[in-house]
């Protein structure tokens, strides 16, 4: 079935998608097109300062907040993280009471627990779909309730059958397309005859990266390489510096705190510096730009140092330990400086794009979701997992 035929009925989903934006951007993909094939979607956010600017982008979609709070390093905290997980609980519960949904998606992130557990008591159909090579907690914590789960190629669960198991790569939203890059980058203020190097830190920013992007702007400047940072909301304002370059020349150096035109952005540089989450990789590789990784060393589990070690292993770029930070300016001017390297790295993002994860992920809900009649959910005991 094509992404844009129509359903025998109309379903209704909820999808579990907050707290970063590797977690809502895929969500906000998947339900564009569950509605393009005429089912309902409602995207269920946390109250974090980036799903708020994202969702903004999309008056279309119907967006819920769950009480939620992200498990605190401080044990003094632990009081109130409990005291929000249940208050999101009774809301996840009360939410699939009315909604009876035909099917509940979870795709990690401190918002997914009391949905999934609440559809479960409710035997709702669920599946879990997990970026990261490295599964996060919430997805080993909650697979047993799960009738599906969309992992990454090659990345298995222990105790879990393969009839659960999909391999899946993340669903990218509809306008994360290449654009031309001169239009790209006219459109940020930036000249189409200098290079341009773009810096991200993802959904929450990179204090370590964007300081190494200020120390070395003066550097990178007179080899005449322009310089895009996203700083991360809550690390800086906007701002618009100048240096010479090597023939005196301005070389323009331009520092935000968020950007909701990633596409094209991507399109407007020849080379990303970027931590390594899933979302980012997954938009380098649709946008065929090659990037250094730096992975975020305290992520949960290490998983950014697998996501990027997997980038690399499939030639789309190289990754650099954040230990490893001095070494930076020398790999930039060599890396995009280099057109037969760049080159090659844009022939194998290309291959890396070739599947689309999004029809096979639709096909496969609605399949999930046929096992039972419409808006019937009944309470009682967690449905065991299908086969």
């Amino acid at each position: 079935m094509s992404s844009t035929s129509q359903p025998t009925h109309t379903k209704t989903f909820l999808l579990a998608c907050g707290g970063t934006g590797g977690h809502l951007a895929p969500g906000i993909a998947l339900a564009e097109a569950l509605l393009a094939r005429g089912h309902n979607a409602t995207l269920l956010i946390s109250s974090k300062k980036v799903d708020s600017r994202l969702s903004e982008k999309y008056p279309h979609l119907n967006f819920r907040r769950v009480p939620s709070a992200p498990l605190p390093r401080n044990p003094l905290l632990l009081p109130v993280f409990l005291l929000r997980q249940l208050h999101g609980f009774l809301f996840s519960i009360n939410l699939v009471r009315k909604t009876k949904p035909d099917g509940i998606v979870g795709f990690g992130g401190f918002t997914t627990a009391s949905v999934i557990i609440a559809g479960a008591i409710f035997r709702a159909p669920i599946a879990l779909h997990e970026s990261n090579r490295v599964p996060g907690r919430a997805t080993r914590f909650l697979q047993p309730l799960a009738a599906r789960l969309f992992l990454p190629p090659g990345i298995a669960l222990p105790g879990v059958t393969r009839s659960r198991m999909r391999p899946m790569g993340l669903p990218v939203r509809k306008e994360i397309q290449r654009e031309p890059r001169d239009a790209a980058r006219a459109s940020f203020g930036l000249s189409p005859e200098r290079s341009v190097l773009v810096i991200l830190g993802g959904s929450q920013g990179a204090t370590s990266i964007n300081n190494w992007a200020r120390e070395n702007l003066h550097i990178l400047a007179r080899d005449g390489i322009q310089v895009y940072c996203v700083t991360g909301l809550g690390k800086g304002g906007d701002e618009i510096i100048t240096h010479p370059d090597a023939n005196g020349r301005p070389v323009k150096s331009i520092f935000l705190p968020f950007c909701d035109r990633m596409a094209a952005l991507m399109s407007a540089a020849d080379l990303v510096v970027s931590r390594a989450g899933s979302g980012t990789i997954a938009e380098l590789i649709r946008c065929v730009t090659p990037a250094i990784l730096i992975p975020y060393p305290q992520a949960a589990d290490n998983h950014q140092q697998a996501n990027a070690l997997y980038f690399e292993q499939q030639g789309g770029g190289v990754v650099i330990d954040q230990s490893r930070l001095n070494t930076l300016t020398r790999e930039v001017r060599d890396t995009i400086f280099n057109d037969w390297l760049l080159r090659k790295f844009r022939e194998n993002l290309v291959r890396m794009d070739r599947a689309n994860s999004l029809d096979l992920l639709l096909d496969d809900l609605e399949q999930i979701t046929n096992r039972r009649p419409p808006h019937t959910a009944q309470a009682g005991k967690p449905a065991s997992p299908a086969a």
